[in-house]
């Protein structure tokens, strides 16, 4: 079980990799750290400052469309951002979250509000919105995701194994 806070941005939907990480940065700054201290920074200023480790990044539609660089997730993974929820995700940017074991999850975002506790059961699927214990269903993660994002993403886990056979 997962618990955090949501955060959400002031624009719910089609958030682009520029939003999530300025072009300004992505080709002056290498070190992860130092981008991370730069998210949503043209949506809100010092968005950074209003997140803590193990907050969960809350969004509308087609979440990450834009470029296919890996410094968008990769900042908000250093950032300390435990998961984002959206109702959609652009394809390559959840290829890279997911490459880069950083957790995402489709679910319908209407109804969390911003610095509201939840709770992420993986196996059943489920948001729990801690204050009134009303659960939002998603689709639950299949073993073989869960133990590749436990394990910090599939280019962690080849790193370690050697191979991305997973035993069930």
């Amino acid at each position: 079980m997962l618990v955090g806070r949501a955060r959400r941005l002031k624009i719910d939907d089609d958030v682009n990799t520029d939003y999530i990480i300025s072009g300004r940065y992505k080709f002056h700054i290498s070190d992860p750290h130092q981008l991370a201290k730069h998210i949503f920074e043209d949506l809100e200023e010092n968005f950074i400052g209003r997140i803590r480790r193990g907050d969960f990044i809350v969004a509308g539609k087609n979440f990450g469309c834009g470029s296919s660089r890996e410094q968008a997730p990769l900042a908000l993974k250093v950032a300390g951002v435990k998961a984002i929820i959206a109702k959609s995700f652009a394809r390559i940017f959840y290829r890279n979250a997911f490459n880069l074991g950083l957790l995402l999850i489709e679910a319908q975002t209407n109804s969390i509000k911003d610095a509201e506790k939840l709770k992420i059961n993986l196996d059943k699927g489920e948001i729990i919105k801690v204050k009134n214990n009303k659960k939002i269903k998603f689709n639950p993660l299949p073993p073989f995701a869960q133990k590749l994002l436990a394990e910090d993403g599939v280019i962690n886990y080849f790193k370690k194994h050697g191979s991305l056979k997973i035993d069930a």
